[in-house]
């Protein structure tokens, strides 16, 4: 009858281990689906604002290629309201002020503030239609303005900031974004501080806010 009672005994511990064991190898399991559905989205949300980042860099990009452009064509740019912006909100720049009555943007001489606004899709004409889709979904916009002094303001006494530009070359005019301007060889000129504003916007309306401060000869 002892044998007996300690056979029963044991199967009760026995059942009751498999028990707690398989609720541990439960748990187990659903923390592991539990953190890689987190790390899934981790590189989700990491690979959304890389891109994001990207289509704010295109638009960097294209203000300079805009700026370059009127350097060659000598238009006198002068500071405009910004007017309405579609994302790139001039709140998401710190060295911007709150004042929008001091916060300008530059635009050709007798015009009106000149601003970008483009997905990428249009980059890309060789893209099938499901890229071409996504492309769609991240935008760039950029505005430009004197660069702004201490208080934010893009306007006002001291502005534009001034500099000088050096030549490196005889050849290739066009803006800097160092202290070396490359124009007639062994001379300087005077060339005023401007900065570029770009917002990203990508999936999730993810917004990416850069700036590039450039030298553009007068």
């Amino acid at each position: 009858m002892k044998i007996k009672k300690y056979k029963k005994s044991e199967k009760g511990f026995i059942i009751v281990l498999a028990i707690l064991l398989l609720l541990v190898m439960s748990l187990m399991g659903t923390t592991l689906v539990v953190i890689a559905s987190n790390d899934h989205e981790g590189n989700k949300l990491r690979d959304y604002n890389q891109q994001t980042f990207y289509a704010a860099e295109t638009g960097i990009q294209e203000a300079k290629e805009y700026l370059n452009q009127q350097v060659q064509k000598k238009v006198t740019l002068k500071p405009y309201d910004i007017g309405s912006l579609n994302f790139c909100k001039t709140s998401f720049f710190p060295s911007l002020s709150d004042n929008m009555s001091k916060v300008k943007a530059i635009g050709p001489n007798g015009s009106s503030a000149r601003k970008g606004w483009a997905s990428l899709s249009h980059l890309d004409s060789n893209s099938d239609t499901t890229e071409k889709k996504r492309l769609a979904k991240y935008q760039y916009e950029w505005f430009i303005t004197q660069s702004p002094d201490s208080n934010g303001n893009t306007i006002g006494s001291g502005l534009p900031k001034r500099g000088q530009v050096s030549s490196t070359s005889s050849s290739d005019t066009g803006i800097s974004e160092g202290t070396s301007y490359k124009q007639s060889s062994g001379s300087t000129m005077e060339a005023y501080y401007y900065t570029i504003f770009s917002c990203g916007k990508g999936e999730g309306d993810i917004i990416v806010p850069i700036e590039a401060v450039v030298l553009v000869p007068q």
